[in-house]
């Protein structure tokens, strides 16, 4: 068949390297369908001093993609998921979660540190400046080390590299998906954090690629079928699940929460950390269930999204909803 396909995509280097993965998935499914990557730019890209949290969160990242799809510019939007509010207007779908890169964060010192993660907590001077602008990062960090000075950081990753190494921070926090996906880790050193301690954002790693909810995508079924055989599996669990915690407890893109799944085996692992404002409560569990991975995936969302929720629910009887909201 031939077909123009029109994927939305952000223009930081970051956003158009994973929109080009999704784009060379496609092209290889259906070698008759030529695929064009449209730069959007979002308010997040214009706003980068202030705080997410206070301008709007990280849905200031998708808002001009999904008007783009609304309006027929583009075809598709690729996202970070994490960036994704955990429950999409209904006049939108998650049509695919291809195969997840690396859900850790990575600690990056401008003095070369390496090794085991908790060494390297360790390792960094009393009042150490971190540069982080998340409110999970930071509070986690400080859940390791009470003394750091957190200080905001935003931009892309070459901007924030380029903050460190001028002497602006002693240490940074950034994502090894990012770092892997733009093929930058060559000639940094760096600590890959357990993500049990420093637990990831939900859906950290992973991609969304995200369609009109009515109609069919392209106007073609082959279409169709090509984006939903983008989906891995694996990650399309661990990320409904994920996601599903997150709307159970009522968190926002900018809330202070980790969550992560873990499908191994027959298993699907669901752990969570989270925070109130100043990070002086702090709640964590975990919650195993099995989990079959047959290839209706209709039912496997389903049933992950049901892991999500028990989870929520445990942690919403320990005061979650409380702390979400003072934050």
């Amino acid at each position: 068949m031939s077909f123009h396909l029109r994927i939305g995509s952000r223009p930081s280097a970051l956003a158009l390297a994973q929109a080009n993965l999704v784009k060379t998935q496609i092209e290889t499914a259906l070698p008759g369908v030529t695929v064009e990557i449209i730069a959007v730019s979002t308010s997040g890209d214009k706003l980068t001093t202030a705080s997410l949290a206070r301008i709007g969160g990280k849905g200031l990242f998708i808002r001009e993609l999904e008007q783009s799809l609304s309006s027929g510019r583009i075809d598709l939007a690729v996202h970070s998921m994490k960036d994704l509010p955990a429950i999409l207007p209904a006049e939108y779908r998650l049509a695919a979660v291809p195969l997840r890169e690396d859900p850790r964060d990575a600690l990056i010192s401008r003095d070369g540190l390496t090794g085991r993660a908790s060494g390297a907590w360790d390792a960094l001077r009393r009042g150490a400046r971190l540069g982080t602008s998340s409110p999970r990062r930071r509070l986690e960090a400080l859940r390791m080390r009470p003394d750091l000075e957190i200080e905001p950081l935003r931009g892309n990753v070459d901007t924030r590299l380029a903050r460190l190494a001028a002497g602006d921070f002693d240490a940074i926090i950034l994502a090894m998906a990012g770092l892997k996906r733009l093929s930058i880790l060559d000639g940094l050193t760096y600590v890959e954090l357990d993500e049990r301690d420093f637990v990831p954002s939900g859906g950290q790693g992973a991609l969304a690629v995200e369609a009109l909810a009515g109609g069919t995508i392209g106007g073609a079924p082959e279409i169709e079928a090509a984006i939903a055989g983008l989906n891995d599996v694996r990650a399309l669990a661990e990320v409904t699940a994920e996601r599903a915690f997150l709307a159970a407890i009522g968190a926002s893109c900018v809330s202070p929460v980790g969550v992560k799944g873990n499908l191994t085996g027959a298993a699907l692992n669901l752990r969570a950390l989270l925070f109130n404002a100043d990070g002086s409560k702090h709640l964590d569990d975990e919650f195993t269930a099995p989990f079959a991975v047959g290839s209706n995936l209709g039912q496997a969302t389903s049933a992950a999204a049901a892991i999500g929720k028990v989870l929520g629910q445990r942690m919403i009887e320990r005061g979650a909803r409380e702390l979400i909201e003072s934050a």
